[in-house]
């Protein structure tokens, strides 16, 4: 188990954006997502209490609630998404998108970006290189074919890996499964895609028969602020979609959103049973955080907030050259901390530095990246003007302290 922080945190309660410890002290919370819409809210938790005292159940019986939350997500999607399934992770959602694929195409070749991260079934690690490619991990599956993971800062645009891959998989008359990836990469960096990539791959794989799965567990339900989900920022259309922990704001749901084709090609002989997926508490958590949203305009403070995140910390970039870029959209941010301007040396050590003096201060960020440079901001989507005021007062001091003068004073 990865505790964060050298020192570990130990957490007793939380309310909207704060978290506080076992001694009272507050902490404002910039990395969390699971928390969509803040931690305790008190909707959510008047609703838990009333729903526990009616039933608890698990999905051998049926209750409306899950009619309503498949509604309620495939009204957020095109008509061409038909199906949901409902299930307890999302891990467990990305394995049975994983298995989707399998029984459509008939294949098990996926292809996947570098530094990808779907979950900790032994399914999804097999997918994931951020996991597999880990001191004692299991390492690369033969069939799983891994294209390097998009970088505009580093201009890296990998579009045209995905010929090569699936040409050597026609030589061998091995057809493709599909194509999964974080819509933006999150353990990768934070990292935007440049135009058009995932459009050019997502093309080249539906012509070679394979499914695009797209996983929005990072990016979904309105964190993107203007966009609801990745995809559609990306002008994409994936064949089946993935949601996770925050549809649930914190209680255990996964669901997999898909077409009709797709689904009936799973209707073949083999179960599928998920005891836990599609409870009627986690489906009225789902659907209540899903008017939460709507009903708090949530996606358009997401879009505000992180518009004045993005505008001072473009600011602090040029008054700061060990800030080597900041990118993101919405609440869904990333500061990449490097040692040289020229050659764009990652600054890991200074990275961490940064992320625990801002805890020192109270502020939770997390770090990400291949070289864990890169400072994730993510923090619930009720955060508010005065909380990016505090974090850019402490985050700007902290860069004004002697450690972090090491890079030469040019951007």
């Amino acid at each position: 188990l990865k505790i964060s922080y050298k020192n570990p945190l130990t957490i007793m309660r939380g309310h909207k954006n704060y978290l506080f410890d076992e001694n009272g002290k507050c902490f404002l919370d910039f990395y969390n997502n699971v928390p969509h819409v803040g931690h305790s809210h008190p909707r959510i938790a008047k609703l838990v209490f009333n729903q526990l005292k009616l039933v608890n159940s698990n999905t051998r019986y049926l209750h409306p609630i899950q009619k309503v939350i498949s509604e309620n997500i495939l009204s957020r999607f095109s008509k061409n998404f038909s199906h949901v399934f409902l299930v307890n992770s999302g891990s467990e959602a990305n394995e049975l998108a994983l298995r989707l694929a399998k029984a459509y195409s008939g294949s098990k070749e996926f292809i996947t970006f570098d530094h990808g991260y779907h979950g900790n079934t032994n399914g999804v690690l097999e997918v994931s290189p951020y996991k597999f490619n880990k001191p004692n991990g299991i390492g690369r599956k033969k069939w799983v074919h891994v294209m390097d993971c998009p970088d505009p800062f580093r201009g890296v645009d990998p579009r045209y890996q995905i010929d090569r891959i699936l040409d050597k998989l026609c030589s061998k008359n091995r057809p493709v499964a599909g194509f999964i990836s974080e819509i933006f990469p999150s353990v990768a960096g934070q990292i935007i895609p440049q135009d058009g990539i995932l459009k050019y791959i997502y093309k080249k794989v539906k012509k070679a028969g394979g499914l695009c799965i797209a996983d929005e567990v990072q990016t979904g339900l309105g964190r993107l602020g203007e966009f609801y989900f990745g995809f559609e920022q990306q002008k994409v259309d994936p064949d089946i979609v993935v949601l996770g922990k925050p549809i649930g704001n914190g209680h255990p749901i996964g669901v997999v959103i898909t077409k009709s084709k797709i689904a009936q090609s799973f209707d073949n002989g083999i179960e599928f049973f998920s005891t836990f997926g599609g409870s009627d508490l986690s489906c009225f958590i789902a659907n209540e955080v899903l008017k939460i949203v709507d009903d708090e305009n949530l996606k358009f403070n997401s879009k505000k907030m992180g518009n004045l995140l993005i505008k001072e910390l473009e600011k602090l970039k040029s008054e700061f050259p060990i800030i080597g870029d900041v990118r993101g959209i919405g609440l869904f941010l990333g500061v990449e901390i490097i040692t040289n301007i020229q050659t764009k040396e990652p600054g890991t050590l200074q990275a961490e530095y940064i992320c625990n003096r801002l805890r020192e201060k109270r502020i939770l960020v997390g770090l990400e990246g291949p070289y864990d440079n890169v400072i994730k901001i993510r923090p619930p989507l009720c955060v508010d003007r005065d909380d990016i005021k505090t974090f850019l007062k402490f985050f700007s001091n902290i860069l004004e302290e002697t450690f972090l003068k090491t890079v030469p004073e040019t951007h």
